[in-house]
């Protein structure tokens, strides 16, 4: 039977770092905030939205929400980025993706100042992840892989990671991360032909395609670390994974829950990233 590797104390660590910074910020009087840009009502964003506010609650940092109707103009979207660019008290923007479709997402991300860039969404932070220079911060989910695989010790050099998902927001960018841990990585998705048979062959494989249960027994052999950063709601409108855990498990070595897994790193992540940004805008 697999190890579950919880997202609760990896989170953990990355909050005790998070913590001594904070402590050192309120001696100067500054409480750091991060602004929240939500459009429309995707349940996945609200579920990861509500964990959020309970993580910056717990942590004691200030959150701005901008809340902003799906139908919403490209214009009124720029103006409230630029809102949130130009707050003094607001060191850190998260803007859910993907924006809805009549939304151009290149044209509206670049008016986000870069170094309140939490969640890697603008150029300049892209290319930093792509070429491997530090420029701004991380994507929140494939740092928060990343930290996971290293909180339980799992070594990726030369090891076979295959990333079933080839999205901008998590897949292209864990790709980046992997190599970067010496991994041979191999990316994957929904249109990949016998896409059992190239799951099948990693010692490392990561679910990331946003489809639930994509992932089932017939794509895991023995002593595979399986990560599971799908969030998604099934017909009982409860949240699941875009791995079928029942069937998965008994051949897995490890696996990430959901919930409980990924997602709770992300937030831990994502609250250290607006806690530095903060540090980094006071000159400290």
């Amino acid at each position: 039977m697999a190890k579950i590797l919880t997202g609760k104390e990896v989170a953990a660590s990355i909050n005790e770092e998070s913590k001594k910074v904070i402590e050192r910020l309120a001696r100067e009087g500054i409480v750091p905030c991060i602004g929240i840009i939500r459009i429309g009502e995707n349940e996945s964003d609200i579920s990861y939205e509500k964990g959020l506010l309970k993580r910056c609650e717990a942590m004691r940092l200030n959150v701005k929400k901008y809340m902003l109707p799906s139908d919403v103009s490209e214009e009124r979207v720029i103006r409230t980025i630029e809102e949130a660019n130009e707050d003094e008290n607001v060191h850190g923007i998260l803007i859910f993706r993907p924006l809805p479709k009549h939304i151009r997402e290149d044209v509206v991300l670049a008016h986000l100042k870069p170094e309140k860039d939490v969640d890697c969404v603008t150029l300049a932070s892209l290319a930093g992840v792509f070429t491997g220079r530090k420029i701004g911060f991380l994507p929140c989910t494939p740092e928060a892989v990343i930290r996971t695989l290293d909180h339980y010790g799992v070594d990726c050099k030369g090891k076979k990671a295959v990333v079933i998902g080839r999205s901008i927001v998590v897949g292209k960018p864990l790709a980046m991360l992997l190599l970067g841990k010496n991994a041979t990585v191999t990316m994957c998705h929904t249109k990949t032909a016998d896409l059992p048979k190239e799951a099948k062959e990693a010692d490392i494989l990561i679910a990331a395609a946003g489809k639930a249960g994509i992932v089932t027994g017939d794509f895991v052999k023995e002593g595979q670390i399986v990560i599971d950063v799908g969030i998604n709601v099934n017909e009982d409108g409860k949240l699941c994974g875009d791995v079928d855990r029942e069937s998965v498990e008994p051949a897995a070595e490890a696996i990430t829950p959901v919930p409980g897994g990924i997602g709770s790193v992300t937030t831990a992540v994502l609250v250290s990233h607006v806690v530095s940004a903060a540090s980094e805008q006071y000159g400290m």
